[in-house]
């Protein structure tokens, strides 16, 4: 199970890294091209507020994981 784990914070880090390339070049810089201002406050907020926080979140969930701190510990 704890293989399992590991395995997971592997995936965790890499949905971490997808997600952040998709809330830049996807969703947050073409944003910024339209000239709107309500697409540029989007832009601004998806950029610079959520993309960190949920890359961030995610990243070190995953690193967690990886890490074993979340294994069963016989006492």
């Amino acid at each position: 199970m704890n293989t399992i784990k590991k395995i997971s914070g592997i995936v965790w880090m890499m949905m971490g890294l997808a997600v952040g390339y998709f809330n830049i070049i996807i969703m947050g810089i073409p944003k910024f091209q339209t000239g709107k201002q309500e697409d540029l406050v989007f832009g601004i907020v998806n950029i610079f507020v959520l993309t960190p926080i949920i890359v961030g979140g995610l990243i070190i969930f995953g690193y967690y994981a990886l890490m074993g701190e979340y294994s069963e510990q016989d006492n």
